[in-house]
């Protein structure tokens, strides 16, 4: 099958799933094909997944069979949801979204986080080039209060759900750090490369935290904390970089002793508490972070 009609028959099983109906309108609409063209994709996809719909003359359009079974698409509520923040968020616009009827829905902002475009296309390249890169960089430790001109070897992004950073051998201190993106001013020439992302030992291993429902819930909230959180034993295991440790930590409200908090608030706690905490010092140590300084922290340590 070609790719665009699979395409189009994916977008006929997304808006029958998830709205109950479609007609030739929605895919004319979507994708620029002719009426006829629609006409003969609706007709395909009842030819691959019968019984899932009927046409209602009347409405003029098709509706989802109760016995409706998927045949195009992998039954993964995220998919829809990440596509609702995207529109919500304003990152996807509506008509690229899949959406008809979308839902109301809102976000918790955070504040933009400016990357330069060149900055972030310089980077890329270096990255996709195997080189080094010059960067004047902002630290916030004390050692280096002012923009520094240093240079560095990417080699992989992160995301700490608030902020990017580029993960890169740094050749001024001779280690593997983050670097937030915002606080590259500028960039300049691309050289040799330093060591290879290859030997990042914090990037390539991983590290698995064992976390449970709160003790001090109830059992009845414990197990809808379980179902929350996907754990059908009551415990479950999160893998997580060493090099994204301590932002994953801190994003589960895992830093510090989560058992000691309010358990309407902090809902999870770690079984592995004394295994994280080595696995964290052995992170923090390697990437020079300083545990008592959580803004430092969350910036990667520079």
């Amino acid at each position: 099958m070609r790719w665009g009609v699979e395409q189009r028959l994916e977008f006929i099983e997304f808006r029958l799933f998830w709205e109950g109906a479609i007609n030739r309108g929605d895919l004319v609409e979507q994708f620029g094909v002719s009426v006829p063209q629609a006409s003969k994709d609706l007709s395909l996809y009842q030819e691959w997944a019968p019984g899932n719909m009927r046409y209602d003359t009347r409405a003029k359009r098709y509706f989802a069979e109760p016995e409706f079974m998927l045949r195009f698409l992998d039954p993964d509520p995220y998919v829809y949801l990440s596509r609702l923040r995207s529109v919500t968020e304003g990152v996807v616009p509506l008509e690229e979204s899949w959406f008809g009827a979308i839902p109301r829905a809102d976000v918790a902002v955070t504040p933009r986080r400016d990357v330069d475009i060149e900055v972030l296309r310089a980077v890329l390249r270096a990255i996709r080039e195997d080189r080094s890169v010059d960067v004047l960089y902002q630290s916030m430790n004390k050692v280096r209060p002012e923009p520094t001109w240093r240079r560095i070897s990417p080699h992989a992004f992160g995301y700490d759900g608030f902020r990017w950073h580029v993960r890169a051998y740094c050749h001024l201190e001779h280690s593997f750090k983050d670097f937030l993106l915002p606080r590259i001013l500028e960039v300049g020439e691309l050289a040799a490369p330093g060591e290879s992302g290859k030997a990042d030992w914090l990037w390539n291993n991983y590290f698995d935290i064992i976390i449970a429902p709160h003790p001090g819930l109830t059992p009845s909230q414990q197990l809808v904390v379980a179902k929350d959180y996907g754990l059908p034993d009551g415990k479950g295991t999160v893998s997580v970089r060493y090099a994204m440790l301590f932002y994953v930590l801190k994003k589960l409200g895992l830093l510090g002793s989560p058992e000691k908090d309010d358990p309407r608030r902090q809902h999870i706690i770690a079984v592995n508490k004394r295994d994280v905490q080595e696995a964290l010092d052995k992170s923090n140590a390697s990437q020079g972070l300083i545990l008592s300084d959580t803004a430092t922290n969350a910036a990667g340590g520079k």
